[in-house]
């Protein structure tokens, strides 16, 4: 593909490419990122401008290998993390471009991001970065391609993604479980999570231990993926008959039934869910 007319438009293109050099500059580096970074919405094909300036990614690349030493031990600092969160922001702009999703897959620049995703601490610092970071995964994943699921599946982010949906905050759970969720939506991500009864397993405790949780401390937003992943799940033979076993009794005995009163496409789904599980006897929301 050819980014050769990528262009800004608008007030302060020369401001842009001004900006550009001094990402190359480590003294200008933070000020930088942080101007253009809120750039991202204004700036038309801000993504391919990013991708063809001259050393403007490994610009961003390096901001994000300097973070590595301060993960652990842990002494990540609100600055460091504003401002590699600020470069996260840039990538993010380019995994979510038509136009550059293809290369920055062929980088694999994702990889960049999963010591991250890796932390444990909860400070916010480092909930900050693990919840960037689960934006830029998220923006390669809104776009419906398997090229995209293949890659995360082969590189073992699943692990990862469970681990947040277990221990991370309302905002970073429901980040990593929508990512998972269109992880299966595509056959590839689904086919590969049901391959083998270990990684079937391990997806289905995460989900049932959140639900679980959500009996205490309901989030309409969070239970909506979670449903659409167990929805997903049962259109797999061999993870239909597992689910038969092992769906949490709460999705099927209407205990969510006031969280998603207002929630018509999620009662839907969750009517369909148990249907195919034979248990839609138990009385549900009405659709």
């Amino acid at each position: 593909m050819d980014l050769s007319g990528a262009h800004p438009s608008g007030q302060g293109d020369e401001r842009v490419y001004e900006l550009m050099k001094e990402l190359t500059n480590p003294e200008l580096r933070a000020s930088a990122l942080l101007e253009l970074s809120k750039k991202r919405e204004s700036v038309r094909d801000l993504a391919p401008i990013l991708w063809r300036s001259f050393g403007t990614i490994a610009a961003l690349l390096q901001e994000i290998v300097a973070i590595y030493p301060l993960l652990s031990p842990p002494a990540l600092t609100a600055q460091a993390s504003n401002r590699v969160c600020n470069a996260l922001a840039l990538l993010q702009a380019v995994a979510a471009h038509g136009q550059t999703r293809g290369y920055f897959l062929t980088a694999h620049i994702p990889l960049f991001l999963y010591p991250f995703l890796d932390t444990h601490t909860k400070s916010r610092p480092f909930e900050y970065l693990r919840l960037t970071s689960l934006g830029v995964i998220g923006a390669l994943v809104k776009v419906d391609d398997s090229d995209v699921i293949h890659f995360l599946v082969i590189t073992e982010i699943i692990p990862l993604l469970l681990r947040i949906m277990e221990t991370g905050s309302e905002l970073s759970k429901t980040v990593a479980t929508f990512i998972v969720q269109k992880i299966l939506l595509d056959d590839k991500g689904l086919n590969y999570i049901c391959e083998t009864a270990e990684r079937f397993y391990a997806i289905s405790t995460v989900l049932s231990n959140m639900v679980s949780a959500l009996t205490e401390q309901p989030s309409a937003r969070l239970l909506k993926h979670i449903i659409r992943c167990y929805l997903r799940l049962s259109e797999h033979p061999k993870a239909r008959e597992a689910l038969t076993q092992c769906l949490p009794e709460a999705l099927a005995q209407g205990t969510f039934r006031a969280v998603l009163e207002d929630d018509h496409a999620t009662n839907r789904w969750l009517a369909s869910l148990l249907y195919t599980l034979g248990l839609s006897r138990i009385q549900t929301e009405p659709i």
